[in-house]
């Protein structure tokens, strides 16, 4: 049977393709929010961890998160923010997230965490092997995030401590560029303490190196066996298990 070629109109036509452009530029617009809604969820995750990251810190948080490409990534039901290896928790970092429910997907995230706040620099040219006074060191106030890790934050971290090497004035002082007054020295008899639930025995020992309080050292004993222990602030060494 001869059924006869179906011809729209020009009228027709346009109706017709109206409603196929309005379908199209709703899904382009379904596709946008999915991505845009995805995308907001990963910076708002990444925030929380990087506040996180940042709660040791005393001082004015700030945290510039991003960018990210959504563009391929699944709408996902539950996600993770997770710290990758080595990575400081203040400054320039990364912190990934990951899908756990709905999509499989995992990326990392470039993000500035910033904390405003003091730390110590020299107030003056200062050479190795000098014991720090309060009046060598400022107080100044600046952004944690951009300083050196191990950057010291208050006077009395250092007050007190022998500087390893020389550093110029208006430096930021840093915990590595310190020694801590020795306790013990080398040769001399020094008293050993191993300690336990209900109990605490005591020796003598004769020591094979210098040690500041909190550094190891080590002692030989009369036995002629060599131990390592914590040094104190009292000159004792505290044995480590």
């Amino acid at each position: 049977m001869y059924v006869p070629e179906t011809r729209l109109s020009a009228k027709d036509k346009l109706g017709h393709n109206s409603v196929m452009l309005f379908r199209t530029l709703a899904l382009l617009l379904v596709v946008t929010s999915v991505a845009a809604s995805e995308g907001d969820a990963i910076l708002a995750a990444v925030e929380q961890h990087a506040r996180q990251l940042a709660a040791g810190h005393a001082g004015e948080i700030h945290i510039e998160a991003g960018p990210i490409d959504d563009s391929r990534l699944q709408a996902c039901a539950q996600r993770e923010a997770y710290s990758p290896p080595n990575t400081r928790n203040i400054g320039r970092t990364h912190i990934g997230i990951r899908c756990l429910a709905g999509a499989n997907w995992n990326i990392l995230v470039p993000v500035r965490i910033g904390v405003i706040s003091t730390y110590v620099t020299t107030r003056r040219a200062l050479l190795a092997g000098k014991t720090i006074q309060a009046d060598d060191l400022s107080t100044v106030s600046g952004d944690l995030g951009a300083l050196p890790t191990g950057t010291v934050i208050k006077p009395e971290q250092a007050v007190g401590k022998t500087l390893r090497n020389s550093i110029g004035a208006g430096q930021a002082l840093r915990t590595h560029q310190l020694l801590a007054p020795r306790v013990i020295r080398q040769g001399q008899t020094v008293r050993v303490v191993s300690q336990g639930t209900g109990f605490a025995v005591r020796a003598e020992g004769k020591a094979l190196n210098h040690a500041g309080a909190g550094e190891l050292a080590r002692v030989k004993m009369p036995s002629g066996r060599t131990i390592s222990g914590i040094a104190q602030e009292d000159g004792s060494i505290l044995l480590t298990n």
